[in-house]
């Protein structure tokens, strides 16, 4: 580790690696240690008493929080420690006080986040994690191993997702929801595990005309409200060609995890 760097920008009290590369401005806040080959890009704002180490990645314009640890080792056991994995962050995410972003587990792989998003204090993202873009995930929630959020999702304070899980576009979890297994595009999941129809509010905000939005409650209906088996619901829904947006529903609905998908 070198001394402090003498720019104004970078705390007298904060540490940084020979190793790392920062853009010239970013901000480092004090007592924060930036350890190892970590990239930083221009505009990122780093807290006090954060920890960013390894092959850590940020793009531009990012806010790091307080106590903020980004490129731990995944909480996964055994596990090599020598293992080449990182993170990667896009731009414009803001992290709030003490969020923790796990690296990945498999050699050469990384956890990755997006762009634009916002996690708000606590929040956990567990190694193999992959984060779209413009998501909302709230106080404490936890984002277990290797799950897949899509983009414009929003998890309630507390919510908790099981490993290996997808959360499609445009889905809402309740707080303190604990999600064991896929939530569809477009849909909200409860805190007893079951869908609790569609985040109508969510897509109209989105700018979802009254069309697209209509087609896709007609899909969901035939997928998630029939009382038949999967193969007839699936030879129900080929009977129609869907826009791409609720192509999106459909093969959710078709190729979920191997966890399985929320139902009612």
């Amino acid at each position: 580790m070198r001394p402090p760097l003498p720019v104004p920008n970078i705390h007298p009290t904060a540490i940084v690696s020979d190793s790392a590369k920062l853009a010239d401005d970013v901000t480092i806040g004090a007592h924060t240690i930036i350890d190892g080959p970590v990239t930083i890009g221009a505009g990122c704002k780093i807290g006090a008493q954060a920890w960013i180490t390894g092959k850590t990645v940020l793009g531009e314009n990012n806010t790091v929080g307080h106590g903020t640890i980004i490129g731990s080792d995944p909480q996964a056991h055994p596990f090599d420690a020598s293992i080449d994995t990182g993170v990667i962050l896009g731009s414009n995410n803001l992290l709030r006080e003490y969020i923790t972003i796990n690296r990945a587990t498999a050699p050469g792989t990384n956890t990755t986040v997006g762009h634009d998003n916002f996690l708000m204090i606590g929040a956990h993202l567990g190694h193999d994690v992959v984060v779209g873009d413009h998501n909302i995930i709230g106080n404490n929630a936890l984002i277990g191993g290797h799950v897949i959020i899509g983009n414009k999702v929003v998890l309630g304070g507390g919510a908790g997702c099981h490993q290996f899980i997808h959360v499609g576009d445009y889905a809402m979890l309740a707080g303190n929801a604990t999600i064991v297994y896929d939530t569809p595009p477009y849909c909200m999941a409860t805190r007893e595990e079951k869908l609790a129809g569609l985040n109508t509010i969510g897509l109209r905000r989105a700018g979802f005309t009254p069309d697209e939005r209509m087609e896709i409650k007609r899909l969901y209906r035939i997928l998630f409200r029939s009382d038949d088996n999967r193969d007839e619901i699936l030879a129900e829904a080929a009977k129609t060609e869907w826009s791409e947006h609720a192509a999106k529903l459909l093969a959710a609905f078709t190729n979920p995890s191997k966890r399985g998908i929320l139902s009612h």
